[in-house]
């Protein structure tokens, strides 16, 4: 379905080339003034200096070339050269309807779909998930389900930290605690055993223990360098082990981002990348883009129109060792091999932003990607931060578990559910969890994807505000009139829409309309935050509609049944809206 607001634009755009004037000059605009109009052309404005005309004379004669139409109810021409107008409610009902019957509210299919790859996630194995990682998975999410929504095919990866010196560090810490492991027999021939000498809470303990002996124990350090190299070099117990870590790992990290409602379609990690490194470096080398500087292999990034130095992509340091720059580079050639895509789309802290200026740079200078083929696009996001607006810890100052996080904001909204009585325990935690969630990815979505934002518990689980919790007591609120109306009327016929009679009607019926152009500047601007201001502007008008109907209470049968009609369309654009977000409503709280 056309975005309406085009619609209109095409109307005043042939009127305009009617009265003999540019048409590109017919472009609507929502009014800035809605007690005077809903919508607005401003291009007669524009126009008078082009044809040495008073603006008013231009706007009336478009007004006068449109003549009668039944889209609206009111085009006038207003001084100085104003074009003001207002949809008519015959138009606004039909377009309702039709929303009603498109299972996509509008949402037009691309003609052309795209193969999408949306790297987000990027968790390390090992280690687990820390409110650092919320961001990239729940942005991430909501613009992998967009591109979706839009019929493109989308790839999500969750791109797993797994062959770094963590990964030595790990075996150094466990060949010192339990040295009698088959993995560390060099002679060893026989079948590695299935089950792991560890589990994930092991795994926990020991990599911060490793990692902190590193940094005070050279010995120590060289040694897990050295059970690195042999990892990476094929060392057959090695690898069984470092098998051993990411499937515990995997499994783990799939338990808890199963609690945020992320899922990914690949779990690759870097290991995955390392066969290509050796002949993509041979390629840069071949081509004359990779050379050496002070024992580094490198590739110039600078670009003349840079105003700050962008330092050289580093492929190889000078002792050979592949850095998380190469790794990416292979990545970006593996996924071209695999799936051909048109777009990959790369979530990560904003600052990270350089790294990704010269990966991308370097991928396309040294041939790996073409750019009239395929686009690299990064989307850095701001850090979440605690009430002192300091990134977000815990009370004794470390970094707080994402699971804990989860779990504390359950808690707060378990609390006030349950203190208003009438549901059991065990219906209260399931209403608590979805609220929960929409709490967290609302409370963080709705910001600019780019900034810093405060997490504040009670802000974020308030059920008044522009909140998650207060969007899920609307719709809520919108099944429970739905309930109570089939039940009152268990005989009647579905409703049509009616022409909307008031404000607050012609408001929800207007804004309802526009869900398709929210849709699109969530998917062009790569921001789930147009989204979530779509849903607030939504509720808001629902509400106020509220205000002036008793929905229960109409006395005229067929209107009733109109506004039934017109809230259960409510309902139905905004469950598609925040399974776009990621999360879903309870049927009551």
């Amino acid at each position: 379905m056309e975005k309406l607001i085009d619609q209109i634009s095409h109307v005043l755009a042939d009127g305009f080339a009617a009265a003999g004037y540019d048409p590109a000059l017919g472009k609507a605009v929502v009014s800035n003034r809605p007690d005077l109009c809903e919508y607005q052309c401003n291009g007669a404005m524009a126009g008078a200096k082009q044809y040495h005309k008073a603006p008013f004379m231009i706007a009336q004669a478009v007004v006068d070339a449109i003549g009668p139409n039944p889209m609206f109810s009111k085009m006038e021409m207003v001084r100085p050269g104003f074009i003001n107008l207002d949809l008519s409610p015959a138009f606004l009902a039909q377009r309702l309807t039709e929303l009603e019957a498109d299972p996509l509210r509008g949402v037009e299919q691309a003609k052309e779909p795209l193969t999408i790859v949306v790297d987000y996630g990027g968790p390390n194995v090992a280690k687990p998930l820390h409110v650092g990682h919320l961001r990239s998975a729940i942005i991430g999410e909501s613009i992998k389900r967009t591109c979706r929504f839009l019929g493109h095919k989308v790839i999500g990866d969750v791109h797993l930290g797994d062959w770094g010196l963590q990964m030595g560090q790990i075996i150094t810490e466990l060949h010192q605690r339990q040295p009698d492991l088959p993995y560390f027999d060099p002679d060893f021939e026989g079948e590695y055993p299935e089950e792991p000498p560890f589990t994930i809470s092991d795994l926990e303990q020991i990599y911060p223990a490793a990692s902190a002996r590193c940094k005070v124990d050279e010995e120590y350090r060289k040694a897990a360098q050295n059970a690195t190299w042999e990892l990476q070099s094929g060392r057959r117990g090695y690898r069984a082990l470092w098998k051993h870590i990411v499937n515990v790992s995997v499994a783990d990290l799939k338990a808890n981002y199963h609690k945020l409602n992320v899922d990914f379609d690949l779990w690759y990690g870097e290991s995955d990348a390392q066969p290509y490194i050796p002949s993509m470096v041979e390629e840069m080398k071949a081509k004359g883009y990779a050379y050496l500087s002070e024992g580094a292999l490198v590739v110039d990034v600078q670009e003349e129109s840079d105003t700050r130095e962008v330092p050289p992509c580093l492929i190889l340091k000078s002792d050979g060792a592949a850095q998380y720059e190469t790794t990416d580079l292979a990545t970006i050639v593996q996924r071209q091999q695999d799936f051909h895509p048109d777009r990959m789309i790369y979530l990560a802290d904003k600052r990270q932003e350089l790294h990704y200026v010269r990966v991308f740079r370097c991928a396309y200078k040294t041939g790996l990607l073409d750019k009239d083929k395929c686009s690299l696009e990064y989307v850095g996001f701001g850090t979440m931060n605690g009430k002192d607006g300091r990134p977000f810890k815990t009370r004794e100052g470390g970094v707080l578990r994402l699971e804990s996080l989860i779990q504390s904001v359950v808690d707060a909204v378990y609390e006030k559910v349950m203190s208003n009585g009438g549901v059991s325990e065990e219906e209260g935690q399931e209403i608590a969890r979805k609220v929960a969630i929409a709490a967290i990815k609302y409370g963080d979505l709705s910001n600019q994807p780019y900034k810093d934002y405060i997490f504040d518990i009670d802000k974020f689980t308030a059920f008044e505000g522009n909140t998650g919790p207060y969007i899920m007591y609307t719709m809520v609120r919108i099944k429970s009139i739905l309930a109570k109306y089939a039940a009152a009327y268990p005989d009647a016929q579905a409703g049509e829409m009616i022409d909307p009679a008031s404000k607050s009607e012609t408001d929800l019926a207007l804004t309802l309309c526009r869900f398709n152009e929210a849709v699109y500047e969530a998917y062009d601007q790569k921001a789930p935050n147009r989204l979530c201001r779509y849903i607030y502007d939504l509720t808001g008008a629902l509400n106020q509609f509220y205000v002036e109907h008793n929905i229960m209470k109409e006395p005229d049968a067929a209107r009733q049944a109109g506004y039934i009609a017109l809230i259960k369309l409510v309902l139905h654009v905004l469950e598609t809206a925040i399974d776009l977000l990621g999360f879903s409503a309870p049927d009551r709280m």
